[in-house]
């Protein structure tokens, strides 16, 4: 199982969506269990006459609808899940049948303990570099070496921001060892390397299923120069006009062991450095900050990781 730990990204407040603490807002506790039970009956889930067994059983033992239900064996856990997701407007992938990889937390098991602390992450990050007050940006997510869960941490950060129900686009950058398009199971034929390289391809940004709000523009296939492409003035022209089309971007790069890649692509965004707890040597962290000091980046912190 992967775990996340974060250092150096502001104060550590945890995002105040209800869904993101498991927490039910307060109210009238009667009206939203009644809620949730008409969400469940108009799915099929469950009958108008179990919603009446439940509410029975929640006035006796003082729990959660939910919960009265799951111990009734009327529903499932994931059902529960379901009728929250609805009732809050919060995209759910469904855990039988979605079509994303394990390492994707974010989406397959968004109430657990380490989805809450990407959407802390989130939180730090939009009290911080991607403040709406300051000019918009793309985040870059930059990383000293192969295997420090740079582009892990990318999917998870993107499947967060779209939880909030704005347009959220992912680039992969990384044109060396792209693998968005895995994390994420759709095609890689086709994507940034070909936007670049002036081969105006159609239908290159996929729409992520059971994700309405997310976006991934894959890295396509991988080219024999691609420090050049992202120096050319058609990556930062690309860049703006995507701002104008999606409320966040996120870009991942190569790891800064491939060369220049990482650090040209953040010095068009604000950046966030990720580690790996065990793995990533401080001399190396180091030396890739010291490279991105010398940009224009806007330096958001460093994010260390542990699988």
């Amino acid at each position: 199982m992967n775990s996340i730990t974060s250092a150096g990204i502001g104060a550590s407040n945890v995002d105040p969506d209800p869904l993101s603490t498991g927490q039910e807002p307060a109210g009238d506790a009667a009206v939203l269990d009644r809620a949730i039970g008409n969400i469940l009956v108009k799915g099929g889930r469950m009958t108008q006459d179990q919603v009446t067994d439940v509410l029975k059983r929640q006035a006796e033992h003082g729990t959660h609808f939910g919960d009265a239900a799951v111990a009734l064996k009327f529903v499932s856990n994931d059902d529960v899940f379901w009728a929250l997701s609805q009732q809050f407007h919060f995209p759910l992938v469904p855990h039988r049948g979605n079509d994303l990889h394990d390492d994707l937390v974010a989406a397959i098991d968004p109430f657990s303990e380490h989805a809450e602390l990407f959407r802390e992450v989130r939180t730090n990050l939009l009290h911080g570099a991607l403040h709406p007050d300051l000019p918009k940006r793309a985040l870059a997510i930059i990383s000293p070496n192969i295997g420090d869960g740079k582009s892990f941490v990318t999917a998870n950060l993107a499947v967060t921001f779209s939880q909030l129900g704005g347009r959220t686009l992912l680039v992969d950058a990384d044109m060396r060892t792209p693998r968005q398009h895995e994390i994420f199971k759709i095609s890689g034929h086709h994507g940034l390397s070909h936007l670049l390289s002036g081969r105006r391809e159609t239908n290159v940004i996929e729409q992520i299923t059971n994700l309405p709000s997310l976006f991934v523009l894959p890295a396509g296939a991988v080219p024999p120069n691609p420090l050049e492409l992202v120096q050319r003035p058609a990556f930062p022209l690309l860049l703006a006009e995507l701002l104008t089309k999606f409320d966040y971007v996120l870009v991942d790069t190569p790891a800064a062991q491939h060369g220049a890649d990482a650090r040209v692509v953040a010095g068009r965004c604000a950046a966030l450095a990720v580690g790996r707890v065990g793995k990533t040597k401080m001399p190396a962290m180091e030396a890739l900050l010291k490279s991105i000091g010398k940009t224009t980046v806007r330096f958001a912190g460093v994010l260390m990781n542990e699988y």
